[in-house]
């Protein structure tokens, strides 16, 4: 689904480095991307394949397919059948077929609706055995029995290394084909095209390492022992030696390597042993909007929304000001340390002391919105919006009875006795309700009931720092276990529009190659807190003087420790809350503005560059390249707001500085704080830096 920002003064069109790449003769070549999650949603692989397939397509015509594994389910919801276009692709799928292995074609209905060739692992899982004797003797990787994911990855290898073999007997003298293949799950595809010497170029990209992952999953202090990490020990110790493998097996027979970010790019030096040829960023579908206005008003209904699901898991409790309350919200894959929850929840409690410490009327309401294994949702939870329906609907009864009896009186010529419009029996039913919301509990911290409750991550550390949702408490706590849903009967939300409607979204996370969840929340104006030890968080400290300035907090996890990162989000968070609706409004602005900076329409000449340097080393003869020169995708970096005053202080405020006066009096403050935004966009756009190239992997740690 594209993601909307507006178009106006705010846009950046004319104002990105135009592309200098010779333009490919994509008439004449073939383009295929390998991926395990075509079609089939398992992470973030699937969203960077989604949102790119439009631009791809823009680009490349027929001439562009994807490649994975068939399920279907998927096939059936998702797929559109059809013939192939191009007779040499009908002929390969065919010899397939005929020697008793299912593939299928059709268009994956998405934005660019792109060819996709779907193997059926398990129609060709009798030929495991052999391919594994293939594997051992091609290239001595063995692969156990018992690892499931592992064989049906070199399933689908052999099946795609197969088709590429007859597809390029078919097209004979013309064999110009780019196989770019994604994770390791699609290496074994890549390794078997290489040993078997099909003519193809190839471009291999790592989206994060198989052992970084588990290494942080692990709480090792990962990017500070980089060095000093023996990867065969250590992938031996964890089990998957055999796929670490055929991760680092693909990295090295690829023509190309590339990987999403300079952190991961860094990271597969010492996990890999190769360093990237190209950094290729993950971008996104960004679907404009004519006014700047717009994304703000969606905002507001967002947020309403959200209010009104509080309004009810809060009944008996709710006394605190909802026009005063921030929602804060973090979100994706349950890895409790390496997305940060740990550090998240630590830093909660020390914003909840601070925030009651200085008497603070404003309350934060902290989503966590991570899937786990529960059986149901709770019941008090679905209690609560019951109440809250039953209250709705009581209130609206009574006022259309006051509605009517005060049009009445109104008609007869005189002011009514305000006792008489309301009887004894409308009295009775208002009382009832109020009584109906009393509750001797507090408030759940979870919407539903876990499986395993008193082992959970976040459960646990609720418990040890004792945030169970107290009147006393300034931070409340809500544990959604479910992805989001607009069907949902509990949050009737999309997770879009749930992002919209939340005022800041934190994601303070260890082990992050890219990050697409501070991403989307710039796309969509919302303000986020990233780390520099996360492929975003880099790519914006390269792009932006003041990420901050910009509502894009880069927390400090690679060089503080633990406690001083833990401080440094607190004092984000506690700063956020201290500033006024107007500071919040202006900082979303300039959040939305750098959208254009995650357009695939930008950041997709990086992958544009990474299949032309492997045609060129693939087929020097026909395409010419110098392989010496710099990326020519030239760089730039925002300037600071113009109206932010500069400041050596993380802790100062990087919107202008905070006022006691809240919502109603800020048209009072005008002159405090100067800000116009057609004229701080002009600025942004004339007030470029010098630009400075990127791709280039720095080296050292």
């Amino acid at each position: 689904m594209p993601l909307s920002r507006s178009l106006s003064m705010t846009s950046l069109s004319g104002v990105l480095p135009a592309w200098e790449e010779e333009e490919l003769p994509v008439e004449d070549l073939l383009l295929f991307e390998v991926s395990w999650e075509v079609t089939n949603k398992v992470g973030g692989i699937y969203t960077v394949l989604q949102t790119k397939a439009k631009i791809t397509v823009d680009e490349w015509g027929e001439n562009y397919y994807m490649m994975g594994p068939y399920y279907e389910h998927n096939f059936k919801t998702q797929v559109e059948a059809c013939e192939p276009p191009n007779p040499a692709v009908r002929k390969a799928m065919d010899a397939l077929i005929h020697n008793g292995c299912q593939v299928h074609f059709g268009r994956w209905l998405i934005e660019g609706s792109p060819f996709v060739i779907l193997f059926d692992v398990g129609s060709a899982a009798w030929n495991l055995d052999r391919w594994k004797g293939d594997l051992w003797e091609t290239c001595q990787i063995g692969l156990p029995h018992n690892d499931r994911e592992a064989n049906d990855s070199l399933i689908l290898g052999s099946l795609v290394a197969w088709f590429f073999k007859e597809l390029i007997d078919q097209l004979g003298d013309k064999p110009n084909v780019i196989g770019h293949f994604h994770e390791w799950q699609a290496g074994a595809g890549l390794i078997l095209s290489r040993c078997r010497k099909i003519l193809m170029a190839t471009v291999f990209t790592t989206h994060a390492t198989l052992l970084g992952r588990y290494l942080c999953a692990g709480n090792a202090d990962f990017y500070n022992n980089l060095s000093k990490f023996n990867v065969d020990k250590e992938a031996g110790e964890r089990h998957i030696y055999h796929r670490c493998c055929l991760e680092r097996a693909a990295v090295h027979c690829a023509h190309v390597f590339t990987t999403v970010s300079q952190i991961t790019a860094v990271e597969a030096i010492h996990m890999l042993h190769r360093k990237p040829d190209v950094v290729t960023p993950n971008g996104l579908n960004v679907k404009k909007f004519s006014a700047m206005h717009e994304f703000q008003n969606l905002h507001s209904t967002s947020k309403a929304c959200i209010q009104e699901f509080i309004r009810g898991h809060f009944y008996g409790h709710l006394d605190f000001n909802l026009d005063k309350t921030l929602f804060f919200f973090i979100a994706g894959r349950y890895e409790f340390t390496n997305k940060g929850a740990d550090i998240f929840l630590e830093s909660l409690l020390r914003l909840n002391y601070l925030l009651r410490l200085h008497k603070n009327d404003m309350t934060v309401v902290v989503f966590f919105i991570m899937p786990a294994k529960t059986n149901n949702f709770n019941v008090e939870s679905l209690k609560g919006q019951a109440v809250r329906k039953q209250l709705w609907d009581t209130a609206h009864s009574v006022k259309e009875k006051f509605g009517n009896r005060l049009y009445d009186a109104l008609l007869k010529g005189h002011i009514p006795d305000m006792n008489s419009i309301l009887d004894r029996d409308d009295f009775t039913i208002m009382k009832r309700a109020i009584y109906a919301t009393q509750r001797h509990t507090l408030p759940p911290v979870t919407t539903h009931n876990m499986i395993d409750d008193a082992t959970d991550p976040i459960l646990s550390n609720v418990r040890r720092i004792g945030l169970f949702n107290s009147r006393n408490d300034r931070v409340k706590i809500i544990f959604h276990p479910e992805f989001l849903s607009s069907t949902s009967p509990l949050l009737p939300m999309d997770y879009e529009d749930f992002v919209r409607g939340c005022n800041l979204g934190v994601f303070p996370s260890y082990y992050e190659p890219w990050g697409y969840t501070p991403g989307e929340c710039t796309v969509m104006g919302i303000p986020s807190v990233t780390t520099n030890l996360s492929g975003f968080g880099c790519f914006m400290e390269e792009h932006v003087s003041d990420p901050a300035a910009y509502g894009v907090y880069i927390l400090d996890r690679r060089f503080r420790s633990a406690e001083e990162s833990c401080n440094q989000l607190t004092q984000f968070m506690f700063s956020f809350c201290q500033q006024s609706l107007r500071q919040r409004i202006i900082q979303r602005n300039r959040t939305e503005r750098l959208s254009d900076l995650l357009d695939w329409r930008y950041l997709g000449r990086f992958y544009v560059h990474a299949r032309h340097l492997a045609l060129n080393r693939a087929f020097p003869d026909k395409f010419k390249m110098d392989p010496m020169a710099p990326l020519k995708t030239e760089g730039f970096r925002y300037p600071r707001p113009s109206s932010v005053p500069a400041s050596p202080s993380a802790s100062v405020h990087s919107t202008p500085h905070h006022s006691d006066v809240e919502d109603d009096d800020d048209d009072d403050n005008d002159d405090y704080e100067p800000y116009d935004e057609d004229e701080e966009a002009e600025r942004d756009r004339l007030n470029i830096k010098a630009p400075f190239v990127l791709g280039d992997v720095q080296e050292g740690k």
